[in-house]
């Protein structure tokens, strides 16, 4: 499948701002960019800075005045859908490295406190049948809201207030997960039927020697789905991170289905 994809930012910065920009569709990894356009107007400073993980490739910069990013990209999907509930969890011992990062806490999942709900919720299953009774679980009992969560918000947070958006949903995901010691990890994406249209976040596990994705709203499939970058949790893949302050404009994102082929 090849989806036509396009984000624009839009804010105003009072006064010589550092920011880490993470918009750019990822090549590889179950999906090619057939092709792409980036203007980032005339800043200061720009430098690409591969991340570690080999998926994503931040754009640091330095500008002033307002800063106008405009996206767009062409991307064909290969990655089958995958029924990742019939999927063995691969023994804790034969974890590749790149996976053992994600099985410890992090800033907003503190997956430490919920070991006790996840051995008596779902202790009688194992592997990607355990992970699939967790998303059920979370999709059935949560409420999506938008502005029901800020950037302060965590997984304990949305796990008692059973409500918030899609990085709320992917921090509970990632939290219960890592508490059944599977590794868990958050992508942003773009993705098809994400209603609103936006930036969306979704969980990928690891189980059988590969990375799953798992979106615990029910709104999207992996078929359907462009990865933009991972990291544990919304910290690492935030789309545009400041270190200064700034004021926001305007955003906008669309995604569909390219049907000139």
């Amino acid at each position: 499948m090849k989806l036509k994809i396009s984000a624009s930012l839009n804010y105003r910065l009072p006064e010589p701002v550092d920011l880490m920009l993470q918009v750019e569709a990822a090549n590889g990894h179950g999906q090619r960019v057939i092709d792409t356009s980036l203007d980032l107007g005339d800043p200061e400073y720009l430098a690409r800075v591969p991340a570690s993980d080999g998926i994503c490739e931040p754009i640091w910069l330095r500008s002033v005045g307002e800063l106008r990013a405009e996206y767009r990209a062409l991307v064909e999907v290969d990655r089958p859908d995958v029924d990742f509930r019939t999927l063995a969890a691969v023994p804790l011992h034969r974890l590749p490295a790149e996976a053992v990062p994600y099985l410890n806490e992090s800033r907003y999942c503190p997956s430490n406190k919920f070991h006790a709900f996840v051995d008596r919720r779902f202790g009688e299953h194992d592997g990607g049948a355990k992970i699939g009774r967790m998303r059920d679980w979370i999709e059935s009992r949560f409420t999506y809201v938008s502005g029901a969560s800020n950037a302060e918000t965590g997984a304990l947070d949305s796990f008692v207030e059973r409500r918030g958006v899609c990085r709320d949903y992917a921090h509970v995901m990632i939290a219960l997960a890592r508490a059944a010691h599977i590794p868990a990890r958050m992508a942003s994406v773009y993705a098809l039927r994400v209603d609103p249209q936006d930036f969306h976040a979704v969980a990928e596990v690891y189980l059988d020697g590969d990375w799953h994705m798992v979106d615990a709203t029910g709104m999207t499939r992996p078929t359907e789905t462009a990865r933009i970058c991972v990291g544990r949790d919304a910290a690492d893949i935030a789309f545009l991170t400041a270190y200064s302050e700034i004021e926001f404009i305007g955003q906008k994102v669309k995604v569909k289905r390219d049907s000139s082929n």
